[in-house]
């Protein structure tokens, strides 16, 4: 099969093939295509030790037809084509290698349609999860899905996003009705409907989620929503060990315990939280939750786990229903990557994540632990363990040769640890750039060319976002 699959080179377009699609864009877009050097590097940004890659030309698009009309110029010349939410993706996936033409989505940022008999809504690409939020606020529903950025939900569609309400409200993927998505030739593809569910044709829907815009460019999503909880209460619990935490949060899913939020913080997060937070919790591993539900349903759910967590070790268990407490705990562990910044200034961080089955769960963050001790480095553990995902903040001196080594042999470990207990290299931040390499050790040539083969069928010229998920072949 690879043999009869083209693996595209990643070259530059001609200088010329360029010049003319930049003049095509100028006369259709004027001020609206920006080729500054300072606007293409901040749209080629990544908060990877990825080197940034900026694309030719940035295009802010205000409607559908934008966009369409920068792929047929581009699809016309072999020029790529790379959207663009917010940049807070993690693994490269906003970089240009081969250069090429950046669409802005920011400005379409629009709420279409609000259904809330049927608990759903379509929007547009560019709107991010705090403004959506905002907008439904009045009608008592919100998206939950928030993976502590404020993305756009473009984007978040586009990485496959996930956050700390994954475990009771699931991912992106579950929470995507349907799509409209503008392909090679600028036409547009309509993936689904507002039906709760459909056995109609393949499921195009779920082919573009997480396909980081490299099969085609996301322009309007139809999205689930969900009732405001009447009573929402955070809480958190310290415990003597990680293994302790993870413990009391495997038994807590396997109880059926409705945790909307369950988040780990090891003791290097915990004590980087307090400095940065100003916060006094204990610095040993912690849990932070969160109940949603009636008043009598928090209290139960909160009692049933301050029971389990003291069979594991736990210490103290406290809860609060008052917002302002709420926001201020759950700020600190969205403020986590500053954190870790305001512990060496000057140290480059990157932000990895792994996901194993939750039975797996303590060894492997114990093991991680392990590892940043044997190889003397610092990197605070973060994690959204009711679905055994955790994220690793290292830092390194990147003019120090040794230990960026070290650290590049820690990340590596750590895929390893994870896939060798039948997990991911990603649960959440994508493929992108940094992690191409890890893809056929987890799922295999075959599924490699498998890919191989829709890509070539959806983008021919290899014009959408080249470079990303798939391996060179």
């Amino acid at each position: 099969m690879a043999t009869t699959i083209p693996h595209h080179d990643l070259k530059r377009p001609a200088p010329e093939a360029l010049k003319s699609a930049l003049d095509a864009l100028a006369a259709r877009f004027g001020n609206k295509l920006i080729t500054s050097q300072a606007v293409r590097e901040q749209h080629g940004h990544t908060t990877t030790w990825l080197p940034t890659q900026p694309p030719d030309g940035v295009v802010l698009a205000q409607e559908t037809a934008d966009i369409q009309d920068v792929v047929r110029i581009c699809a016309a010349r072999g020029v790529p084509v790379i959207p663009f939410g917010t940049g807070t993706s993690l693994e490269g996936q906003v970089n240009a290698p081969a250069g090429g033409i950046c669409i802005d989505m920011r400005d379409m940022n629009k709420v279409l349609e609000v259904h809330a008999e049927d608990l759903d809504c379509v929007i547009q690409p560019g709107i991010t999860r705090k403004t959506l939020n905002e907008y439904l606020r009045d009608q008592g529903l919100f998206f939950p899905i928030d993976p502590g950025a404020d993305a756009s939900l473009g984007g978040m569609a586009s990485t496959r996003a996930s956050g700390t309400n994954a475990v009771r409200y699931g991912t992106i993927r579950e929470n995507v009705l349907a799509l409209k998505v503008v392909r090679g030739d600028g036409e547009i593809i309509k993936t689904g409907t507002r039906a709760k569910k459909s056995a109609a044709g393949y499921d195009l829907t779920h082919l573009f989620i997480g396909a980081e815009g490299t099969l085609g460019i996301i322009c309007e999503m139809t999205i689930r929503l969900r009732g405001i909880p009447d009573t929402i209460a955070a809480a958190s619990c310290s415990f003597e060990t990680v293994r302790g935490a993870c413990q009391a949060t495997i038994l807590a899913i396997q109880t059926g315990i409705p945790v909307a939020r369950i988040e780990l913080l090891n003791a290097a997060q915990v004590r980087a939280c307090n400095a940065y937070s100003k916060l006094t919790l204990p610095e040993t591993p912690l849990l932070l939750l969160e109940f949603h539900g009636s008043e009598a349903e928090v209290a139960e759910q909160s009692k049933n786990f301050a029971e389990i967590a003291a069979e594991c070790g736990g210490g103290a268990f406290t809860w609060t229903t008052k917002p302002e407490d709420r926001t201020k705990l759950w700020q600190a562990r969205h403020d986590a990557y500053w954190s870790v910044k305001a512990i060496r200034p000057g140290a480059g961080v990157v932000a990895t994540d792994v996901c194993v089955p939750i039975s797996r769960l303590a060894d492997c963050v114990g093991e991680t632990e392990e590892d940043l001790a044997r190889f003397n480095l610092t990197s605070p553990i973060v994690g959204h363990v009711g679905d055994g995902n955790f994220h690793c903040s290292l830092m390194c001196d990147v003019d120090d040769a040794d230990e960026m080594a070290r650290g590049e042999e820690f990340m590596h470990r750590l895929v390893e640890r994870a896939q060798a207990m039948d997990g991911t290299c990603t649960g959440e931040h994508g493929i992108g750039q940094g992690k191409q390499k890890y893809l056929k050790s987890e799922l295999g040539e075959e599924a490699l060319d498998a890919m191989r083969a829709v890509k070539a069928a959806l983008d021919p010229q290899n014009i959408f976002n080249p470079g990303k998920i798939i391996p060179a072949g």
